[in-house]
């Protein structure tokens, strides 16, 4: 039974990150783009192209996953490359974020305020971080109730399958 759940779950994953991918964030970016200086949301928009790029890679994976499980073919080397490529690129986004956050700060000023935008762009950008463990590292959601028996039993998350996948060498 759990074999004919799992590409429905691969599948769901799958179609609402392509929902937050194509839609959801683009039309947010849009939004704070019309109502906002430029000067006034780098950050925050750093946060959400770190947001989308990310988010593409785990459409993507859940993609391949659907594909491998529905019996379709796919290249795994170039998939397997992309992703170690990508690991290596989130790597260098994720250690700009402070330069980019000074940069705003230059941008507006030298004053730091706590403002509504400051909030989200730290929000964004601590969900770009934490969506990058959550693909490479460590996985960080609990999706279903195996998810939830398996850190019940071993009292710590799971190794993110895209982790797995890569340590292993195969999709």
């Amino acid at each position: 039974m759990t074999r004919l759940f799992f590409p429905q779950i691969d599948k769901l994953r799958y179609q609402v990150l392509k929902f937050l991918f194509y839609l959801s964030f683009p039309l947010i970016a849009i939004y704070l783009l019309l109502r906002n200086p430029i000067t006034d949301i780098v950050f925050l928009m750093y946060g959400l192209v770190l947001i989308i790029f990310i988010l593409f890679q785990g459409q993507y994976y859940w993609k391949l996953k659907l594909q491998r499980l529905t019996g379709q073919p796919f290249d795994q080397k170039k998939s397997l490359a992309l992703f170690k490529r990508a690991k290596s690129i989130n790597g260098y986004l994720i250690a700009f974020i402070p330069l980019v956050f000074l940069f705003q700060i230059y941008l507006s000023k030298n004053k730091v305020s706590l403002n509504e935008l400051t909030i989200w762009a730290t929000v964004a950008n601590l969900f770009g971080v934490l969506e990058h463990i959550n693909y490479y590292y460590i996985q960080l959601s609990i999706d279903n109730s195996e998810d939830l028996k398996y850190l019940k039993r071993y009292k710590k998350l799971k190794i993110a399958s895209l982790a797995k996948d890569l340590r292993e060498n195969e999709i």
